[in-house]
């Protein structure tokens, strides 16, 4: 349908829609219409993935003089899928879709098409073997030519051509559709994408295309220098811990172990070039007189990572003279895994800063900050000279020059941590260095800074105010909506204390307790014989979780639990919780009903949801709190202190709040769904957390449900699942929940006559 938005017509894929996701449209519009950014909190299963894409869309082409682009950024391929799916609806809704292009970008091992290449386990490291251009050189001289990709060569001659726009016409491409064009035009999907990325109108891929420094300018080096594009962040509640990660490094000794590997291995080949092709290695000296900055006209097969950091001015800057040569780097790079050998060693933890670390590594290893700071564009520019594809083999040694280049470049929001031992393992010697960033707008602040709106939204942001502290931005848009029901589909209930009124919770003083792990094992079991289908439960850690379960079995309630559902476990290894899943899907398929066991900080709570009947009830047992003896952690907490005013608790609150407003989340995806909350920890009852979950959560928390034992929680859950077998009118018979064309062009009308 098409309807009028303070002046904008919008096209929307569908006959009817929310009132809050008309809402959703109007404050996107204003940040739109101000060039500003937008923090946006919208309920889950309200549609706001179909609301960003018709409003952005519609905006643009109402607006032909702005050509906006859009850049659509999930957590998961997955997601990305489900998003360009939607686009491809709200596409064949519009009158002329003929000239536009929404393309999915992801990694060579989600797009090769190549038949031995896709199958290995190293798809980078194959397709480089077959791609990179002194493979090809060598190919195209020899009598007897090795190997080529076949599919990148199309892509090759295509491009030198200038007809690769023949290859592809308009319209909505997924990851599924680039492979199926690929098998059938005989061309690379991958280097396609890569190229068609700086062409379409909206492209959809994971954060790290746009967060990572290393990635970004590699894929779309173009889009940086596009202000008139609108970024969007999807699911972003975990954003400033994505932003985080994106520059931080960990060394451990088998990093070293590695590193010297490498090194051997790249000595050997030096020694190689010098004595058949010294010409190269004398190009690369002089290449680099000029600075760094010639990557970026390398063959698009050639490239690797790009620097973690460096911004593009120091990239134009003169190598340090001392490194120039590949002997003499080579030679820097053996002092500077030496002293992070000797740093190992260390019996006491060590905190400092990146200023501090640098100026200990001069008098010992002979290497300054400025040369620390292009040890990683130096490394790629070797490794390339050298003629080297396998790139999984080199990662170690590329670790170890992300981190010189890191501590190089900045001088706050950082602290290197050295540790002998682990806490939780303090007998077992297990030595590591920590590059922790402390300041996620470090990595963000780019994306804010060259594109024109930004918008931040998920269904569990609350509270929302902390994210513009957290990222440092000014948004002009800040908003928390509400969700319209016809029925109260959604039971939040706070749990603290079992049938025999002693208290629950995850303290680490009560975890333990055999009265809190018998009563929570009660829950389980009382629930699991009244709720029908699935039931989803979330810990506070993996260890937490192996160490209840296997009471619960010492004390048989496993063996009841599964009289009535079948249980399955979340492991760190991502095959088995597949496996589990897919087993777990299957048992609620066939009515015999199924318990999942899961942890709030795995890859289950972030990206897995639990619809329909897959998910009729959520227990969050305890507070997901992280491990607050983590020095990391302190050294975090000590920076958003000292920096952005942010008190300890307040955002360990926040961060654990958040974690459990998503696992529970999981259980509602769309307005016919029903589900029900329990979190069990007495701590839910108190103000100061319960006030951080996202509103349209803490709208169904009645006062009567905020004090639970499990015998009244069992109670409410039969009201309420009775309450859900009743017919009711999606339509809603008082407050409309679904709004027409002909609704809409009433409140326009309305709105004109104020």
């Amino acid at each position: 349908m098409w309807f009028n938005l303070d002046g904008l017509p919008v096209c929307f894929p569908y006959a009817a829609i929310y009132p809050e996701q008309h809402a959703y449209m109007g404050e996107l519009k204003r940040a739109l219409d101000a060039r500003g950014h937008a923090v946006l909190e919208m309920p889950t299963g309200t549609g706001k993935t179909a609301a960003l894409l018709s409003l952005i869309t519609s905006y643009a082409l109402a607006n032909p003089s702005r050509p906006l682009r859009l850049l659509y950024c999930t957590r998961t391929v997955h997601e990305m899928d489900k998003t360009l799916a939607e686009l491809r609806l709200l596409f064949s809704h519009l009158p002329d879709p003929s000239h536009l292009l929404a393309i999915g970008l992801s990694s060579r091992k989600n797009l090769c098409v190549h038949p031995q290449v896709s199958a290995s386990a190293a798809v980078d490291t194959g397709c480089r073997r077959l791609t990179a251009s002194w493979v090809r050189d060598k190919a195209a001289s020899d009598t007897t030519p090795s190997p080529l990709c076949d599919y990148f060569e199309t892509f090759d001659t295509a491009a030198h051509r200038g007809d690769l726009a023949s290859y592809i016409s308009p319209g909505v491409y997924t990851l599924a559709d680039l492979r199926s064009l690929g098998c059938q035009r005989r061309i690379c999907p991958y280097f396609l994408a890569r190229h068609l990325v700086k062409h379409a109108n909206v492209v959809v891929y994971t954060y790290q295309y746009l967060l990572d420094p290393k990635v970004a300018s590699i894929v779309s080096p173009e889009m940086m220098m596009h202000n008139e594009c609108v970024v969007v962040f999807d699911e972003a509640h975990n954003i400033d811990n994505v932003c985080i990660e994106a520059l931080s490094v960990t060394i451990r000794k088998q990093t070293l172990e590695g590193a010297h590997r490498n090194l051997r291995h790249i000595s050997q080949e030096i020694d190689r070039f010098k004595a058949t092709d010294a010409n190269k290695l004398r190009a690369e000296y002089n290449r680099l007189v000029d600075g760094l900055a010639q990557s970026g006209h390398l063959p698009i097969s050639d490239a690797w990572l790009a620097n973690p950091a460096l911004p593009h001015d120091i990239l134009k800057e003169p190598v340090p003279g001392n490194i120039r040569r590949a002997e003499h780097f080579l030679a820097a790079l053996w002092r500077l895994v030496g002293f992070l050998d000797q740093r190992l060693e260390t019996e006491n933890v060590v905190n400092e800063r990146p200023d501090s670390l640098a100026a200990s590594i001069y008098p010992l290893a002979g290497i300054d900050k400025k040369m620390l700071r292009v040890f990683y564009d130096r490394l790629q520019s070797l490794l390339i000279t050298l003629e080297i594809t396998d790139t999984d083999e080199f990662m170690h040694i590329q670790k170890i020059c992300d981190f010189a280049t890191l501590i190089g470049t900045y001088t706050r929001g950082f602290s290197i941590i050295t540790e002998p031992y682990d806490d939780r393992m303090p007998n077992i010697r297990d030595p590591v260095i920590q590059l922790s960033c402390h300041d996620a707008s470090l990595a963000i602040q780019p994306v804010f800074n060259r594109f024109q709106t930004v918008v931040i939204t998920s269904g569990t942001l609350s509270p929302i105010d902390l994210y513009p502290r957290l990222l440092n931005f000014n948004p002009v848009i800040s908003r928390s909506f509400a969700m319209s029901l016809t029925r109260d589909c959604i039971c939040p209930m706070v749990l603290t204390r079992g049938s025999d009124q002693l208290h629950v919770s995850t303290k680490f003083d009560m975890r333990s307790d055999p009265g809190v792990v018998r009563n929570y094992g009660r829950l389980l079991l009382e629930m699991a014989s009244a709720v029908p289908d699935g039931i989803v439960c979330f810990f506070v850690s993996y260890s937490y979780m192996d160490g209840i379960v296997s009471s619960w079995n010492d004390m048989g309630i496993l063996q009841d639990t599964m009289q009535h559902k079948l249980v399955f476990i979340e492991t760190p290894d991502v095959v088995e919780t597949t496996l589990a899943l897919d087993n777990y899907r299957k048992a609620c398929d066939c009515g015999r009903g199924a318990v999942f066991f899961s942890v709030a900080s795995g890859k289950v709570a972030e990206g897995i949801d639990f619809d329909r009947h897959y998910g009729r009830l959520v227990i969050m047992f305890g507070v997901p709190f992280q491990y607050t003896l983590s020095k990391i952690l302190s050294a975090r907490l000590e920076y958003l202190r000292e920096t952005f005013q942010i008190e300890e608790g307040d955002f360990l609150t926040f961060d654990a709040l958040r974690q459990a407003a998503q696992c529970v989340s999981r259980v509602i995806r769309s307005k016919a769904d029903y589900g029900m909350m329990i979190f069990a920890d007495k701590r839910y009852s108190w103000h100061d957390k319960r006030s951080k979950l996202p509103g349209w959560i803490l709208s169904h928390l009645h006062a009567a449900h905020l004090n639970l034992s499990t015998d009244m929680a069992l109670h409410t859950a039969r009201e309420f699942l009775r309450r859900m077998a009743q017919p009711y009118d999606k339509a809603g018979s008082g407050q409309k929940t679904l709004l027409t064309e002909e609704d809409l062009q009433g409140m326009s009308q309305d709105d004109m006559e104020m």
